[in-house]
């Protein structure tokens, strides 16, 4: 067992996660949360977006040894199927044959993965207590117990923001002089949505992939869930002609469905309801730099790079930063005064590609799906990929399906990009896109 003793204020799901990494390597975790334990509740729908794991996330859970345990809760996708307005669909593999992502409740996941971190002796959990201040020159915390309103102080040897996108701990460094922040709302937010089960609990749309209803500036996706339910989630401006705003009473809620998303009407029984009962929720992102104050104070997750949810990479970012954040303990014999400073400095580009990434890929999602040469150029790309898998992989699957830091793939991406487009306009390219003239075309294009 290490001498040093190590706080984590958040155990949301990359606190949980990073205490089990740190337990791992023979530290003592105290982890701290301003909420009751998350196992004590009953986990309901209308909270939260429902999560997609992919490679990124099952390397950091596998790291941890939690893979095999976490595959048990989730659902695979192998591609999206898209809705049109007309009543047509149009499916799209994400990937290879075998590839998906996955379907994982963020509440299940969470009392999964505290309850794996509560498996450690070296780790204690601490509810409902909630982060006043941190001395960033003696290295004490404290917060408020709030069932109690008992002041706790404590010194720790170093300590980890993972509490999220209104980070109590990166607020304090916030305080520093030259430390860079800044926060955004997109005005769009989000509203979550329920498709029940079966009477029988199977699923009433299919359960292998995630459903997309593109509706050009918003839209509607739903992810299956274990017990035979879809979790739905619509996307949309708070004002304008098609807003939350103008949805005040069931009549304009079931007007507002039946014109845009009518195939979903008779598969939500209890949508007025879900629609009123459940909060409209804001779509931040969060920059900030550096990530640490000396090897004193660290922050990983959403607490130094919070993003909008549209490429499924906000948790998977996370878990990739306690993989990435352990192999430089690894490499600096668990300095942290070293370890921090450098996991900053070689991580923030990665957050920053991802969040222009997720941007792009909303406009992508309720937009460009339902476009026919968009849906063209795909295809173009999976044929050119797959005869030639060492000069072309696709960026989606360079984004989920491996671990090139993402700000690679954001380059190679824009690359592709300006390829396509050139592609994209030769006469008649609907007529031959799979013919053996487009492929030495890119091939001339790549050099």
């Amino acid at each position: 067992m290490k001498d040093q003793k190590v706080a984590i204020v958040g155990a949301g799901l990359v606190g949980s996660l990073w205490a089990v990494y740190l337990a791992k390597r023979g530290y003592t975790v105290d982890v701290f949360d301003r909420r009751p334990d998350i196992r004590l509740l009953k986990i309901i729908q209308g909270k939260s977006i429902n999560l997609a794991l992919s490679d990124r996330g099952w390397k950091g859970l596998e790291g941890a040894g939690l893979g095999a345990e976490i595959r048990e809760v989730a659902l695979p996708m192998f591609g999206r199927l898209m809705h049109n307005l007309d009543g047509t669909e149009v499916y799209q593999p994400y990937g290879k044959d075998g590839q998906a992502i996955y379907s994982v409740s963020r509440g299940l996941l969470n009392q999964t993965l505290v309850g794996c971190a509560d498996r450690h002796d070296s780790v204690n959990l601490f509810f409902e207590h909630r982060c006043l201040d941190i001395d960033l020159d003696t290295n004490e915390i404290e917060f408020v117990n709030e069932k109690t309103g008992e002041n706790v102080r404590r010194q720790y040897d170093c300590i980890f923001g993972t509490d999220g996108a209104f980070s109590a701990v990166r607020t304090r460094l916030i305080k520093k002089e030259r430390y860079d922040y800044s926060q955004t709302y997109l005005n769009h937010g989000y509203k979550e949505l329920e498709i029940p089960s079966n009477a029988d609990g199977s699923h009433q749309l299919r359960k292998d992939c995630l459903h997309i209803w593109p509706r050009g500036e918003f839209m509607m996706i739903a992810l299956p869930n274990l017990d035979g339910s879809f979790t739905c989630t619509l996307f949309m401006a708070y004002e304008g002609k098609d807003s939350f705003e103008n949805l005040t009473d069931n009549a304009s809620v079931q007007s507002f469905f039946g014109k845009y998303f009518p195939g979903t009407l008779p598969l939500m029984p209890e949508l007025t309801d879900d629609f009123f009962n459940n909060p409209t929720g804001s779509l931040v992102m969060v920059k900030c730099s550096p990530w640490n104050h000396k090897g004193n104070v660290g922050l990983i997750g959403d607490a130094c790079h919070a993003i909008v949810p549209f490429y499924g990479q906000g948790m998977n970012c996370g878990f990739e930063d306690c993989t990435v954040l352990s192999s430089l303990l690894d490499k600096h014999n668990d300095n942290f005064d070293t370890a921090l400073p450098e996991f900053s400095k070689i991580r923030k580009p990665d957050a920053d590609a991802i969040l222009e990434l997720a941007l792009r890929n909303y406009i992508e999602m309720r937009d460009l799906t339902a476009d026919p040469y968009f849906l063209l150029q795909k295809k173009i790309e999976a044929r050119f990929s797959s005869l030639h898998p060492t000069k072309w992989i696709p960026l989606y699957s360079q984004v989920t399906f491996s671990d090139i830091p993402y700000h690679e793939a954001l380059a190679n991406g824009d690359k592709q990009q300006q390829i396509m487009s050139n592609i994209m306009k030769m006469e008649n390219i609907e007529s031959f896109w799979d013919s053996p003239e487009v492929e030495q075309k890119i091939l001339e294009l790549i050099g």
